[in-house]
């Protein structure tokens, strides 16, 4: 049996900006990516605590070290810039891998977005 769990989570950020004329995607610092372990084109979860909305849309890495959280495209609509947003991606795993898989789960400065060292 294969099973579906978290696989990596940047957990409160502030959305620094919405790009509605953008192709689509969510735009992140990679320094956050890297450390939350979301790769380039990705498929990820967005959770906006502002206003309740769930959706998910592919991460493109931004700026090391910028603090950047950009939604672009359809996926600007949905949220404001301010917003404190959770991301998250999965992975599909056997059963008995899964019991034991731990996430990589990150806690960035939601005034910065960066990491907290």
């Amino acid at each position: 049996m294969q099973v579906q769990v978290v696989k990596s989570k940047i957990h409160r950020v502030t959305v620094t900006e919405s790009n509605l004329d953008y192709i689509g995607s969510i735009t992140i610092d990679r320094d956050l990516m890297d450390a939350a372990d979301i790769l380039p084109g990705e498929r990820v979860y967005i959770v906006d605590n502002n206003n309740g909305e769930r959706f998910d849309t592919y991460a493109i890495s931004g700026e090391r070290g910028s603090g950047m959280i950009c939604l672009n495209g359809a996926a600007a609509r949905k949220v404001q810039k301010g917003d404190i947003v959770i991301i998250m991606s999965y992975a599909i795993m056997p059963y008995d891998e899964a019991k034991t898989f731990k996430p990589s789960v990150i806690f960035p400065d939601t005034a910065t977005n960066k990491l907290v060292k």
